[in-house]
């Protein structure tokens, strides 16, 4: 809202200094008139401007271009009713203009807040810990012209280990935030049923393919966490999550070979690996890595991971993404998920 105002605040200045630079001209030079342009002015204002401030200026140009008769000395003249019927003309049409937008801008706005709540309202509450491993997330919203995307993220302590989901569904607005309300409500119910992570993202499969379109699919790793310091793995054509062990190393976590998304047929082996005590696991979705900088480089995430190791989880997420914020300069423009995993030492 604080940008909305801003940006209007120098529309408007905008175009009151056209409106002026206009009448100055039309006043010094003798041999042009120019007052059937004072409209411009509001056809800029009508950019970004409320209606009524829209039509403030159309009513400022409409005065000036009647009194413009007097140093343009067509005062009462044919010539002059008729550059004061187009500036009257154009200064409607720019009002007509302004109120399309505002109402355009109104409706979007609307149903962006439909879709985030109920996009939000599928990515439950992740809890501080379950058992020995320790959780904290986040969800980063692009900016507000952007679309409402489809990442997701979900935990269930289930009877064969603490396992774990992050996906991002293909595609943005409502269609994307239903396909990912599916998916987390598939996995809710095979995290509790189903023994291994491979049958889940079979069962997830399944789902995708009976609800998605021809060129529809999921990306989604699936972890399970094991008491006795291991990890399995299962990828779906998503990034590998990254470890920051002790000494701030950063490694990639084995997830095997590459599979192809959910909804496309994956046939996904599980990997299984050690990871210390202490150590951290970043899972997340590409709207992360795929943020670029001014210049057009992409976020260096293996270098700016090492920041995850000090803190809190919350505290270093939120680190994490202040420096996604520094190299970005300015808002992002892509959904992400961000789950940030610990092994509490026992």
């Amino acid at each position: 809202m604080t940008n909305d105002r801003w940006s209007e605040r120098r529309v408007l200045t905008a175009a009151l200094v056209l409106l002026a630079a206009f009448v100055l001209l039309d006043a010094v030079l003798s041999d042009v008139v120019l007052s059937a342009s004072y409209a411009v002015a509001a056809v800029a204002a009508s950019a970004a401007a409320s209606v009524r401030r829209t039509a403030a200026v159309a009513l400022l140009a409409l005065g000036l271009a009647a009194l413009a008769g007097s140093w343009n000395h067509n005062f009462g003249s044919l010539d002059w009713e008729l550059r004061v019927a187009l500036t009257a003309a154009f200064g409607g049409f720019a009002v007509l203009t302004a109120w399309i937008r505002v109402r355009r801008e109104a409706a979007l706005r609307h149903m962006t807040v439909i879709a985030e709540t109920a996009q939000r309202a599928l990515l439950r509450a992740m809890p501080n810990a379950v058992g020995s491993v320790g959780f904290a997330a986040r969800y980063v919203s692009a900016t507000e012209e952007a679309l409402v995307g489809g990442d997701l993220y979900e935990v269930a302590a289930s009877p064969y280990g603490v396992r774990v989901i992050v996906g991002d569904v293909r595609g943005k607005g409502l269609d994307a935030v239903q396909m990912a309300g599916t998916v987390l409500g598939a996995f809710r119910r095979s995290a509790f049923t189903q023994e291994s992570l491979s049958a889940i993202a079979t069962d997830l499969d399944a789902v995708v393919r009976a609800v998605a379109g021809d060129e529809d699919f999921v990306t989604a790793v699936l972890a399970e966490f094991h008491d006795d310091g291991t990890v399995t793995m299962v990828n779906c054509g998503h990034h590998p999550p990254l470890l920051v062990t002790g000494g701030n190393v950063v490694d990639v976590v084995p997830t095997g070979a590459p599979e192809p998304p959910l909804g496309l047929g994956p046939e996904p082996h599980p990997v299984t690996s050690r990871w210390p005590g202490g150590s951290r696991m970043l899972i997340y979705t590409d709207g992360l890595i795929e943020a670029r900088g001014p210049r057009g480089d992409f976020f260096p995430l293996c270098d700016n991971a090492r920041a995850l190791r000090d803190g809190s989880l919350d505290e270093a997420l939120d680190r994490l993404l202040g420096r996604l914020r520094s190299h970005v300069g300015e808002e992002v423009d892509d959904d992400m998920a961000l789950v940030l995993v610990e092994r509490r030492a026992s």
